[in-house]
């Protein structure tokens, strides 16, 4: 696995980390996979929120977890899915990511990095971790030539 580009940034609110996505939205491929990776609060779903509004798909009280329904779609070039409450690849496959991942798309997939052999070699990993109530240490990885795919 080889990374470039590791930039850092630090946030100290819910608005913040919204704005960083807003930010981030332009600075991500147009089409390809982002893997948000932290704990439960860790802002994976905040941090959504600013990426899907920066690219123009969806206005921020409009992104939600998709905790339960595991995947929203925002417009036609955004899609958000959560794998938390999926134990096994075979349940994952069944939804068909495969196939978002090859359209012409944004796919920022929470806890994906459970089932690295179903992800793409390459993709955008972002790392979240809370470092109090409201703060939160962010890290965009560009991945390449990961294993599987």
């Amino acid at each position: 696995m080889r990374w470039r580009n590791v930039p850092k940034y630090r946030t100290a609110s819910e608005e913040e980390t919204i704005a960083l996505g807003e930010r981030l939205a332009g600075e991500l491929p147009r089409r390809g996979v982002v893997l948000l990776i932290g704990n439960l609060g860790a802002g994976k779903t905040t941090l959504a929120k600013g990426i899907a509004h920066g690219r123009g798909a969806a206005g921020h009280d409009e992104v939600s977890s998709p905790t339960f329904t595991l995947i929203h779609e925002y417009g036609a070039r955004v899609y958000h899915i959560d794998l938390y409450r999926l134990d096994e690849a075979r349940q994952v496959a069944t939804l068909g990511l495969d196939e978002l991942f090859d359209r012409d798309a944004l796919v920022m997939i929470e806890w994906g990095e459970r089932f690295p052999e179903l992800m793409p070699r390459e993709r955008t990993e972002i790392y979240l971790r809370a470092c109090g109530d409201d703060e939160r240490e962010i890290e965009v990885r560009e991945v390449k030539n990961a294993s599987r795919r």
